[in-house]
């Protein structure tokens, strides 16, 4: 018995034995990338502590940063990860998620509409932006369209400076006056200029720079006393004339979507399709 336990006691001590050399390299090892780290780590804050004092950085700023510096190299050495990295990468996969589903959406949608260009048998009727467009739409902008939808371009001038001859030195004075407003029965003529600009924005109209062809209706409009005002502003002035025009565009909304003609608006319905949409002959 003496001898068994002898013979386990010396099986014991060879192994550890033998283990020494291995958890001696383990040892230095690990001592040598701890005093690695130390140094790096020492060197990296006092660099951080210099270019702080240097730039002027707040201590209780420069203490917070410097601390979280020690706490992920910590970690690095360690080889623990941080929580957050875990929570950023998964954010950013689900915002990767949304994003490629919304082209693959659009991609679809345009894949659709190709199918129904070649398709003989599909109807669309209106455009799919009018609704839309209706919806940005103020109630005097409704009544310009109407106007311009039956009775055709409208005259507009500018009064610009400098003789005629030398039209390098002329200056714009006042632009795009126009009698739109009045002819329309719009409630707010001041905001005119504004209701123009958004129906420009959304394609129904167009200013044109040719005069249309009656001077007829430029002379009433150079009679008004806001042209006259503009024209005494400032000496050696002229008129410019110069047109507003429904579009293409403009004029099938305004055949679809408005009551023209004397209709009144409880009846509006489907225009008969043989109509002239810009109201001029």
């Amino acid at each position: 018995m003496s001898e068994q336990t002898d013979s386990v006691a010396s099986d014991q001590n060879g192994s550890l034995l033998r283990s020494i050399p291995a958890l001696a390299r383990f040892a230095a090892e690990a001592s040598f990338r701890s005093a690695r780290w130390s140094l790096e780590t020492s060197a990296h804050a006092s660099s951080r502590i210099i270019r702080a004092a240097v730039n002027g950085q707040e201590t209780q700023e420069l203490i917070r940063t410097t601390q979280a510096d020690l706490r992920n190299a910590a970690r690095r050495l360690l080889g623990i990860r941080d929580p957050r990295d875990d929570v950023m990468e998964s954010t950013a996969v689900e915002i990767d998620a949304p994003a490629d589903s919304a082209a693959r959406s659009l991609r679809d949608r345009g894949a659709e509409l190709l199918r129904h260009s070649a398709d003989v048998h599909f109807d669309e009727g209106a455009h799919p932006a009018y609704a839309r467009i209706l919806d940005d739409l103020a109630p005097d902008e409704a009544r310009i369209l109407r106007m311009l939808a039956e009775q055709g371009p409208q005259p507009a001038v500018d009064v610009r400076s400098g003789i005629l001859p030398l039209k390098s030195t002329s200056e714009l004075v006042a632009a795009g006056i126009n009698m739109i407003g009045t002819e329309a029965g719009c409630r707010h003529l001041e905001d005119v200029p504004a209701y123009l600009n958004n129906l420009f924005r959304l394609g129904l109209i167009w200013f044109s720079s040719e005069p249309l062809p009656d001077p007829l209706r430029y002379q009433v409009l150079e009679a008004q006393p806001e042209v006259g005002k503009a024209l005494d502003a400032v000496r050696h002035t002229r008129t410019v004339r110069r047109s507003i025009h429904l579009t293409p565009f403009g004029a099938d909304f305004c055949r679809r979507c408005l009551p023209l003609n004397g209709e009144s608006a409880g009846d509006a319905g489907e225009p008969d399709s043989g109509q002239d949409g810009n109201g001029s002959g």
